[in-house]
């Protein structure tokens, strides 16, 4: 076992691996507003990055099967995990893409940031989950701070705000679907065999979706592109995919995701850094009010 060869408890390995798969996550908006100063697009960066980590995803797949000698996944779970691949990793995917040409990190990060609010409410009408009073309180803190951040985007970068929030917004609802159908099947086939099937048959998917619809005759990369490109499929794609679905066998889903808030900090520190993005008060305040709604979400479900 991995704690026992590093010396530490399954409580503190497990915190590290949240800690750091959260750090590696945090990187995704960086490396792709790189990738898209080269010259790519929401498609091309896309397609790439799923064709890059497929052959791994694949590989730890066949590893996983002849480790086990038998597969837990029934035939007739296939359809559901293609589905969760195609809302999980592909739909949502492609529309925080699409919301990055638009808006900062900071801000895609942010609303991307509230689907544990938009699962609470699809709970609420899906399941009949009843909505409480921290629910409530935690919706309004969480966009009241969302739309702080918002606005002030909105009057530095203009019309292009509205469409790439609306983008990512919609990633983070079709994320939040994926969390509630896919919370019996990840128990049921285990989170690493779940996430390499998942995240395999969404990468043929996109694989499939920009041989039809784009092509890739046209299709040109700079060297600086696809560092970037490659640095996204790796270490922001499939080894913090791992290291969470790691983190919330080793200390729960909760104990993650409080770890979790801290992904928009990192996201927003390495923006104002790296792509010299302007960071001030308004940014300030809405960082603060949508960490302390979803940190007031889910200790309540603590």
């Amino acid at each position: 076992m991995l704690a026992q060869r590093l010396k530490l408890s399954p409580i503190h390995l497990g915190m590290l691996l949240a800690t750091f798969g959260t750090a590696l996550f945090s990187l995704k908006s960086i490396f792709i507003k790189l990738a898209y100063l080269e010259g790519l697009n929401t498609d091309s960066v896309l397609v790439l990055r799923m064709a890059i980590s497929l052959p791994i995803y694949l590989g730890i797949l066949i590893w996983l099967i002849r480790r086990q000698a038998h597969t837990d996944v029934r035939l007739n779970q296939f359809p559901m995990i293609l589905l969760l691949g195609f809302l999980g990793y592909f739909l949502s995917s492609w529309l925080d893409l699409k919301g990055l040409e638009t808006i900062t990190a900071q801000l895609e990060r942010l609303t991307l940031f509230t689907y544990p609010i938009l699962v609470a409410l699809l709970g609420t009408l899906f399941f009949k989950t009843p909505i409480t009073a921290k629910i409530g309180w935690s919706l309004l803190i969480t966009y009241g701070g969302l739309w702080v951040v918002f606005y002030q985007e909105l009057q530095l970068i203009g019309d292009g705000t509205v469409f790439g929030t609306l983008m990512v917004f919609l990633a983070a609802l079709s994320f939040s679907v994926y969390v509630l159908l896919g919370k019996r099947v990840i128990h049921q086939v285990g989170s690493l065999m779940f996430t390499s099937l998942a995240m395999s048959s969404s990468s043929i998917i996109t694989l499939i979706y920009f041989n039809t619809w784009v092509g890739f005759g046209g299709l040109e990369v700079t060297q600086m592109a696809w560092l970037w490109l490659f640095l996204l499929a790796i270490f922001s794609t499939v080894i913090p995919s791992f290291m969470i679905a790691e983190a919330i066998a080793l200390i729960g889903p909760t104990q993650t995701g409080i770890v979790g808030t801290l992904g928009p900090i990192f996201t927003i520190l390495l923006a104002v850094w790296w792509l010299n993005e302007p960071f001030g008060l308004a940014h300030l305040i809405g960082l603060a009010l949508v960490v302390s709604g979803v940190l007031l979400l889910t200790f309540k479900r603590a």
